[in-house]
């Protein structure tokens, strides 16, 4: 049988972001899948080391929208390992608050893409209607529904007060009770089994030693999560299960995002109960000394990891992130081998992908051989300039 290649991306509609897969067809059988990255990339590692501590916190936060404070709670961490703070525990109760907040966001949005990728839908309205009452409480939390600027070096900015944590506990039976109507869905739905099960299927070891993370290696019977492995913020207090399945297909990552909604939610109760009382930051000094950490968080798609270094000034001298995504790619991208074209999206979806958070530069030598020196940002700058304007002498 004759193989063709058909391309999606780097726009289409199955994805929200700009990407683009080349995919190897016998007849709809996808035998081979290559992506290729860095449509999105915005520099914020490289525009961090030219601001202050502070300011690369809402810098960060930027890099995704749907886990934001996965992004600055990794960050912070990594400060303050640096500069030997230790956070008040009423402080790590709320980033955890909203950690499992934004868990449930995240989640629930998924469940709705992935319904909307299968044509279902009514599901996608119900999940999204019900992700409203979580935003409303991070919102209430925060003052913002998105990025909620809720973390500082040292703790955190606002405080959870008598009316949020009402709210919460308010929130909780409603948010259970809708998990388990999305729990009968994914298991019962014949839309849901059909279009799911045995589909982009990823054996155990073949995630292990493809170094997958998150649900989508959880799903596949590792059982790995760092709030547990490596407890940070409130974690290690509070008590929870890590969810796993062994069916590692994709009706298998729904499931153990469902399993984690009701985690996040008991969670949530637990913290809320046991909110103990005391400041909620304590005050950096405006300068790091020298030294470098690796902070670890279990965001909502899997491990994300942050590095950073300083060299004694108001501003760190390197930022580096590898998002979740980044480490589910090689992954998904074997997944898809095997499957029908029309179960690419919903493939592609079950790593909950995110861009943004993924796509990175990469500085090609010239031509005739490069000085191996590291840009400034005014070279980069420079150089953008110059490539938009005609491509430079040398450079491909």
């Amino acid at each position: 049988m004759s193989r063709i290649q058909v391309p999606i991306g780097p726009q289409h509609p199955a994805l929200k972001e700009p990407e683009n897969f080349t995919l190897t067809l016998e007849g709809e059988v996808v035998v081979d899948a290559l992506a290729r990255i860095g449509y999105n990339h915005r520099g914020i590692e490289k525009a961090c080391e030219q601001r202050t501590y502070s300011r690369c916190v809402y810098l960060l936060e930027r890099i995704c929208g749907i886990c934001s404070h996965s992004h600055t709670t990794c960050f912070v961490q990594a400060v303050e390992e640096i500069m030997g703070l230790e956070v008040p525990p009423r402080a790590l109760y709320i980033r955890t608050i909203v950690a499992e907040l934004e868990r449930i966001h995240s989640h629930l949005l998924w469940l709705g893409v992935a319904g909307h990728e299968v044509g279902f839908d009514t599901f996608f309205m119900y999940t999204w209607r019900d992700r409203e009452l979580v935003m409303d409480l991070l919102e209430l939390i925060s003052g913002n529904r998105v990025n909620y600027a809720i973390n500082n070096i040292g703790g955190v900015r606002r405080d959870l007060g008598p009316e949020a944590a009402e709210g919460i506990l308010r929130a909780l039976p409603v948010l259970e009770e809708r998990t388990r109507y999305y729990q009968h869905v994914a298991t019962n739905d014949s839309t849901f089994l059909a279009r799911l099960q045995g589909v982009g299927v990823i054996p155990y070891q073949q995630a292990v030693d493809l170094c997958a993370v998150g649900p989508l290696a959880r799903a596949s019977g590792v059982d790995a999560d760092v709030r547990r492995d490596e407890p940070y913020a409130a974690y290690g207090e509070i008590p929870f299960n890590v969810i796993t399945h062994t069916g590692g297909d994709n009706l298998a990552r729904a499931v153990v995002r469902v399993g984690e909604l009701y985690e996040s939610i008991g969670m949530l109760r637990y913290c809320v109960e046991h909110l103990p009382d005391g400041p909620i930051a304590v005050r950096p000094r405006r300068r790091v000394g020298p030294g470098e950490a690796i902070s670890r968080y279990e965001a909502p798609r899997g491990e994300d990891i942050h590095y950073v270094r300083a060299n004694g000034s108001d501003r760190p001298d390197r930022v580096k992130v590898r998002a979740p995504t980044l480490a589910n790619l090689p992954t998904i991208m074997q997944a898809l081998r095997g499957v029908h074209l029309a179960d690419v999206p919903i493939t592609l979806a079950s790593i909950d992908p995110c861009f943004s958070c993924t796509d990175r530069l990469v500085r090609l030598a010239p031509a005739g051989g490069g000085d191996g020196k590291v840009w400034t940002w005014a070279q980069l700058r420079d150089y953008g300039i110059r490539w938009y304007g005609g491509k430079p002498d040398g450079w491909r």
